[in-house]
């Protein structure tokens, strides 16, 4: 049986089996077990000399003053705060899988992490500091905001687990964006939320645990309340219905518990990535073993066990490597990120469920316009552009006028001006052809995956390209753009590889390389966090700035990769326009007409993959723009990649010039990241591509 399955026969057996009370309470034992040690070793880590020895000598009444203080002051909260936000997750995590009936659900795939941590960073931007309680009241709503949007866009997650996971991932992605946005802006309202933004178990006291401990309590205790009627849930809509419960009420109610649980352990801790993932698949893989452990009175409760064990573990582990001071530093939630990517592409390594997302879908094919119609929106697109360029060269702190450019042009332009547009001008290009190319990539990549919702981000390649950058800027400040792009396109095809690689099974299946690529990606952003945290936590604002995607600085030879990237590859891919007309069907058809599948679709992935890095090495990780112009250019000209391709690239060249001409405008002499803003533009018109593709679903 494998673990993507519907959940009708993921549970409805395991549901049935009866339950073995001794293996059971012996798996509750051994659980607990393991609770206690890692709870053992956890205290005596940390910056203080305090060892195993003192605190021993302690818990008998002979311990010092010293000893005691560091453990009530520090030890204990931090112990007790990642017990806390182990079994709230774990709990969480159980519950929303078994609502969406889909193992990929969790706080993090459904966008509740990220909408609560937006929440929260919204109050402490505006300068409004909120006792623990109240914060949690607010960062329970952002939550319960995002996970409705989430199921509503993926139709409770019955839709699929791709589905669910584009639609959670890309909403999480963009309210990160506004996240950032405000971290960008109000620095010093909002100090120190960065690292507290991956999840950080650090505490100064037991306040936030005491008053937050009631709250998990009693979700807790709701959810075992809502076990039976989850077990008969497990066995169908239909079938719950006919055995008397009530489908509605049982699912509004479970989610308002877990988004309790979930806004809980932020205010806590701040969201600790995907332990509501690793948790309940944890108790999944041993519940072979023993019969009755599926049943949700002994999932739930032993899912939060292991929450603990997972946060507890990434805690201790993350001090041994890197010692007491780095558990300071660097927050817990990236290991557990790392752990819950890991533990994803797993998952995603096991789907065999073809769903939804694998047949041809009209939105990636488009309707069939005329040639007199794509003419017309390619003309109109080119002006439009030539109009982005003009605006983005007079928009600024300062606006110029047209004949300020026609004197620059012709060298009779004064001293000021002409260093304003010497500024401005490399920047203007820069948006441009990062715009175009990652267009381009993003109209080749969801022909390849045949998903609408897909784009190079979303397949790990932009993270890849931008942990390659930000490596390289740690260990050579001074490096040039050469070394730079170069590293970025390394690490980007090293990505794309990986991904790849790990997707083939006996075939490429696009949905496994949809869900693995989201996996890589998680794993990429924990990695760059880290690189950020670990290296200089002193300099999160400017790193912020570039992976937010950012012309600010840029210079005509940085901009040179990516317009030999456009120059060499775009013609391959308009010569292989008919293979992704093709491709863009489904697997069948190629292969009928001649069509080498793999070879095409590696080499089409494989330019998307250049052309991301190209573009990131120029001007930072910039998202919605890959996903946002190539649906665009569909819904205007047709599905035909001969028409896709040149539209889209138009397309993305002007919304980068005008999300940069924006952000370098509305603010000045401050300035927004343009990929801030083109996730502020993408944002809602990915979630009405959502909702339109809904019904297909």
């Amino acid at each position: 049986m494998t673990l993507l399955k519907p959940a009708a026969a993921q549970t409805a057996v395991p549901v049935a089996q009866p339950v073995r009370r001794i293996r059971v309470a012996g798996v509750f034992l051994l659980t607990i077990a393991a609770v206690v040690v890692l709870a053992g070793v956890h205290l005596t880590q940390g910056t203080s000399s305090i060892g195993a020895g003192d605190l021993l000598r302690l818990a008998i009444g002979q311990g010092t003053d010293d000893a005691a203080s560091v453990l009530v002051a520090s030890r204990l909260p931090r112990l007790l705060a990642g017990a806390l936000v182990g079994v709230a997750l774990g709990v969480a995590g159980a519950g929303l899988q078994s609502l969406a009936r889909n193992p990929l659900a969790s706080p993090d795939t459904l966008g509740v992490n990220a909408g609560a941590y937006l929440a929260v960073v919204v109050f402490a931007a505006f300068g409004i500091s909120l006792p623990t309680l109240p914060a949690g009241g607010v960062a329970f709503l952002g939550g319960l905001a995002a996970a409705v949007l989430v199921l509503a866009l993926s139709a409770g997650g019955t839709s699929g687990p791709t589905r669910l996971i584009l639609a959670g991932s890309a909403i999480a992605m963009a309210l990160a964006g506004f996240t950032t946005l405000l971290l960008v802006l109000y620095q010093e309202e909002t100090v120190g939320t960065f690292a507290w933004g991956s999840g950080s178990l650090v505490q100064t006291d037991l306040d936030a645990v005491t008053q937050m401990a009631p709250i998990v309590a009693l979700g807790i205790i709701a959810a075992i309340l809502l076990a039976p009627k989850l077990d008969i849930l497990a066995l169908g809509d239909d079938t719950a219905s006919v055995l008397g419960v009530n489908v509605r009420r049982t699912r509004m109610v479970i989610t308002l518990v877990t988004v309790m649980l979930s806004a809980a352990a932020v205010t806590v801790a701040g969201p600790v990535g995907f332990v509501g993932l690793v948790a309940p698949v944890i108790v999944r893989l041993i519940a072979p073993l023993v019969p009755g452990l599926m049943r949700h009175r002994v999932l739930l409760p032993l899912s939060g066990l292991a929450g603990v064990i997972v946060v507890l573990g990434a805690d201790v582990v993350l001090r041994l490597a890197l010692g007491g001071k780095a558990g300071v530093e660097i927050p817990t939630g990236i290991v557990t990120m790392l752990v819950g990517a890991i533990v994803l592409v797993w998952l995603a390594r096991r789907y065999r469920d073809s769903g939804p997302s694998r047949t041809a879908s009209g939105s990636t094919r488009g309707r069939l316009r005329s040639r007199r119609t794509f003419v017309i929106v390619a003309g109109v697109l080119v002006v439009l552009v030539i109009g982005a360029a003009i605006v983005a060269m007079l928009a600024g702190d300062a606006w110029l006028r047209t004949g300020d450019i026609t004197n620059w042009v012709s060298g009779r332009s004064g001293r000021a001006i002409t260093f304003v547009l010497d500024q401005r001008f490399p920047r203007v290009v820069s948006a441009l052809l990062c715009g175009a190319a990652l267009a381009i990539a993003g109209a080749t990549v969801q022909a390849v995956c045949r998903n609408p919702l897909a784009e190079p981000g979303i397949l790990g390649i932009t993270g890849g390209a931008g942990v390659g950058a930000l490596l390289t800027l740690i260990l050579a400040p001074a490096a040039g753009v050469w070394l730079l792009s170069g590293s970025a396109a390394v690490a980007a095809l090293a990505t794309f590889a990986l991904v790849y690689a790990i997707s083939w099974r006996g075939g490429l299946s696009s949905d496994r390389l949809v869900l693995i690529g989201v996996g890589v990606s998680a794993a990429a952003t924990a990695v760059i966090t880290f690189l950020i945290v670990y290296s200089d936590p002193w300099n999160v604002a400017m790193a912020m700035t570039w992976l937010s995607g950012s012309t600010y600085g840029r210079t005509l030879p940085q901009v040179v990769p990516v317009a030999i990237a456009l120059v060499v590859l775009t013609p391959f891919l308009v010569h292989a326009r008919r293979e992704l007309d093709l491709l863009s069907l489904d697997d069948d058809v190629p292969r009928i007409l001649g069509v080498r599948l793999e070879r095409t679709r590696l080499f089409a992935l494989l330019c998307s993959a250049l052309l991301t890095a190209a573009a990131v090495s120029a001007i930072g990780v910039l998202g919605f723009v890959g996903l946002v112009a190539p649906h665009a250019a569909r819904a205007l000209v047709g599905g035909k990649h001969a028409r896709v391709l040149p539209v889209a690239a138009l397309l993305g060249a002007a919304l980068v010039s005008f999300a940069d001409s924006i952000g370098r405008t509305v603010i000045a002499p401050a300035q927004i990241p343009a990929g801030l803003v083109t996730s502020m533009i993408g944002a809602p018109y990915f979630v009405y591509l959502l909702w339109r593709t809904r019904r297909a679903s």
